[in-house]
């Protein structure tokens, strides 16, 4: 799906040959994801849905699971996080995969930018529309493609640490997009890139989990007419969103919530995004270069103000 993908399995208890086995079994999977769910290959099933003119159309578990996602994605973020976007993109230059096409410069894409604000979502909520029906199809109005992008890649590394046996301590990362745990006694340190600079920006730590960060820079281009886009749009006008954060980065319960997190921060600008961020933290990357460093709550306040919430709502 336009990205690299690593793998790091360890065990006390399996052979050399076993983490092998494993590493391999992980490797499917991925390979799988791309087969089906890559917007970039006119052969996935994906591509086959979005061609598709019927308002029903049979699907794959792996579909469907994506379809519920976007559902779910959408839901979750206030419409900001629309998987429904795709002529959009294509109308950006969004059309292939642009995996070893170096970037435009950031900063000569934020100088050009217009004015910084958050992103809002759309009147028309595409979303909204996607079911999955009792006979295991995709349900949809014609002409609303569906589109993998960051929901796919959380999916897959989520998928992949589904299936290893216990006793496997894993880091499955695919983009920006990490699963980790196996073994809740150590914690992964999890080192976040600084956008401009590419070094280490931060580390966070966590035993297990989701980490994702979404950002414009590493899919950033200039178009035809001298402006700049990214891959990151603006629902309610479908062109990129500058908000004034470069990339955020989210910590969850697995990849995919981490990947929405992540996604719904940045398009929410500054302050929005320490609000989807407060409770289990996360880093905001601004436009000046400044790094700022979300802290996680302990679990016992954060299981408290949940409670908090559910009671008041």
């Amino acid at each position: 799906m336009g990205c690299d993908a690593v793998i790091r399995l360890e065990s006390d208890a399996l052979s050399q040959t076993e983490l092998d086995d494993q590493a391999d079994a992980v490797h499917a999977v991925l390979e799988d994801v791309e087969r089906t769910l890559s917007r970039f290959r006119s052969d996935s099933e994906l591509s086959a849905l979005n061609r598709d003119e019927r308002p029903a159309v049979p699907a794959s578990a792996l579909v469907r699971r994506l379809a519920v996602a976007a559902r779910w994605a959408g839901r979750r973020s206030g419409g900001l996080v629309d998987a429904t976007l795709v002529q959009d993109l294509v109308g950006l230059g969004y059309a292939s995969s642009r995996d070893g096409i170096p970037p435009a410069p950031l900063d000569a894409a934020l100088a050009a930018a217009p004015p910084r604000r958050p992103a809002r979502p759309n009147l028309v909520r595409g979303y909204e529309h996607l079911t999955v029906d009792t006979r295991g199809r995709v349900l949809r109005p014609p002409g609303v493609p569906l589109d993998s992008g960051g929901l796919g890649k959380g999916l897959a590394v989520d998928l992949a640490a589904e299936g290893l046996p216990a006793g496997v301590r894993y880091a499955i990362g695919c983009g920006g997009d990490l699963a980790v745990g196996g073994s809740p006694e150590l914690r992964w340190e999890v080192a976040v890139r600084d956008a401009r600079s590419a070094r280490e920006g931060h580390r966070l730590a966590l035993p297990a989990g989701g980490v994702a960060t979404s950002g414009i820079d590493a899919r950033l281009w200039a178009r035809p007419d001298g402006s700049y886009a990214h891959h990151l749009l603006d629902p309610a006008t479908g062109a990129p969103a500058w908000t004034g954060v470069v990339a955020a980065t989210a910590v969850a319960d697995s990849a995919l919530e981490a990947e929405v997190l992540a996604k719904t921060a940045l398009l929410s600008g500054p302050a929005g995004a320490r609000r989807v961020l407060y409770g289990r933290g996360g880093v905001i990357q601004h436009d000046s270069g400044r790094i700022e460093v979300v802290p996680a709550l302990p679990v016992a306040v954060r299981l408290a103000r949940g409670a908090v919430l559910r009671a008041a709502a």
